[in-house]
């Protein structure tokens, strides 16, 4: 496990960052697109960084299999925990829609099932992270000069009505070649849930940029029927210089 700073100064991003990103299933199906885009916000009087990632198919898939995914958080400016998360996704006829209050102070968790119209309070662990939270965390608190191949970062999120551990191995750099030219990149492999969605624990692989800014360039998923692969398509806002070896 490698050390974890919180409340760098130098964060690896800031309100106006916009990704896009171009989905293809089996490698050569065209599947969606997803966008990620930070806002400033306030929420209960206090200064937040509002998320909303995005998700759809696009093309012939769409016809078989629709997806139509809107997640959403905001979290803390200073200590990237989540005050509240939002999900409402229809994946295939599959829909959830539930808004998560977080009380990172009493540490519990308010779950409102808007599908169903019924609320639950749920005990969380210390300092938990949603499912999108989690990942700003990762880039904006992660030693990256000591980090070695191997190491294991850890932390807690609560993720509809359940407390998980999560944790993400480094698996070493690796420079990918991406329609914007050669980036140097740091490459992970978090640790999912298997079962609906993904085939086993270890089924994804992500691509950050190395340089400050730890974008998301490349995401690879064993599915339990095919696989997924997102590649960065498109950005604006970046908080540093994006460095791209041509």
């Amino acid at each position: 496990m490698t050390q974890i700073i919180a409340g760098q100064n130098d964060s690896a991003f800031e309100s106006g960052e916009w990704f896009k990103f171009k989905m293809s299933y089996s490698g050569f199906l065209k599947a969606g697109n997803a966008t990620l885009k930070i806002t400033d916000d306030v929420i209960n009087g206090k200064p937040v960084y509002h998320v909303v990632g995005k998700g759809w198919t696009t093309g012939a898939i769409k016809w078989f299999f629709k997806v139509k995914d809107r997640y959403e958080t905001y979290f803390d400016r200073t200590t990237g925990l989540p005050y509240r998360f939002i999900r409402d996704v229809d994946e295939g006829g599959y829909t959830k829609k539930i808004e998560i209050d977080f009380d990172q102070v009493n540490n519990k968790a308010k779950v409102f099932n808007k599908k169903h119209n019924k609320t639950a309070i749920y005990d969380t662990r210390p300092n938990v992270h949603d499912m999108v939270s989690v990942f700003y965390y990762f880039r904006n608190n992660m030693e990256t000069g000591t980090l070695k191949k191997g190491d294991e970062l850890r932390t807690d999120m609560f993720f509809d009505q359940e407390n998980y551990g999560f944790k993400i191995k480094y698996l070493g750099e690796e420079t990918i070649k991406t329609k914007f030219g050669k980036v140097k990149c740091l490459k992970f492999r978090p640790y999912v849930m298997a079962g609906r969605v993904f085939k086993e624990e270890e089924s994804l692989t992500l691509w950050v940029s190395a340089d400050k800014n730890r974008i998301p360039l490349r995401m690879k998923a064993d599915l339990a029927v095919g696989s997924l692969r997102a590649d960065l398509d498109a950005f604006r806002g970046l908080k540093h210089q994006f460095e791209i070896q041509f």
